[in-house]
């Protein structure tokens, strides 16, 4: 589980942090609203918990921002705002769950689970789909106009990762996570050979890109 906890209260924050991280997470903390926004478009995060006042960008905008850029990456938000109307706008603007401070570790833990959970099942199809591109997770086959594309085992983990996040900005360092499953040297340009590959391999020949470069950042599949 990879979380990135946005919280500005640097007591509650470690706190958060410690709790998840007996879940065997890996979490990254951000008390700056805009930089966490920032985070969670180029990093790939299993689940958000999100503090509603913030520097710069808050919870609520964060939250609807992150929806309307179809990133749908789980909230739970986490709160001292215990309004029943304050309750409702975070729900409605894209959170996931919300839990008011304070907060028993032990529940915090058990919503974080749960929302694991429902998103894990929400992600087990078996066929993605983006404009005239197909992926079949059951036979491995790529599909685009019809046509049947030939990759690599590693050029179609990439195409799954793009696929299952699209218009989401991926980072160099996601991919080299996701792809390879531990960490190279960031300035290797392993990543850049993989993309330029399967880009090779989805677009030529076809009158429409889709992946994206992001300079500086990384990649993006999107409509042209």
């Amino acid at each position: 589980m990879r979380c990135l906890v946005v919280e500005d209260d640097n007591e509650i924050a470690t706190i958060v942090k410690q709790g998840l991280g007996e879940l065997e997470g890996e979490v990254d903390v951000e008390s700056n609203g805009r930089r966490a926004f920032e985070k969670a478009q180029t990093n790939h995060y299993d689940i958000i918990v999100l503090d509603l006042m913030l520097p710069e960008m808050d919870g609520y905008t964060f939250a609807k921002s992150l929806r309307e850029k179809e990133i749908n990456t789980p909230i739970l938000i986490l709160s001292a705002l215990r309004e029943l109307d304050d309750r409702l706008k975070g729900l409605s603007m894209g959170g996931d769950d919300y839990l008011t401070k304070p907060f028993a570790m032990a529940e915090l833990q058990i919503r974080v689970k749960n929302l694991l959970k429902r998103s894990q099942k929400a992600s087990e199809v078996t066929q993605l789909i983006f404009q005239d591109l197909k992926l079949n997770r059951l036979n491995r086959d790529v599909v685009r106009a019809g046509r049947k594309l030939d990759l690599q085992e590693r050029e179609f983990v990439l195409l799954d990762l793009f696929m299952s996040n699209p218009n989401k900005i991926i980072g160099k360092q996601t991919i080299l996570k996701e792809v390879w499953n531990y960490d190279f040297d960031p300035q290797t340009n392993v990543v850049d050979v993989l993309v330029c590959r399967l880009r090779n391999k989805l677009e030529k020949d076809f009158p429409t890109r889709l992946i994206y470069t992001v300079r500086g950042v990384g990649y993006v599949l999107k409509s042209s």
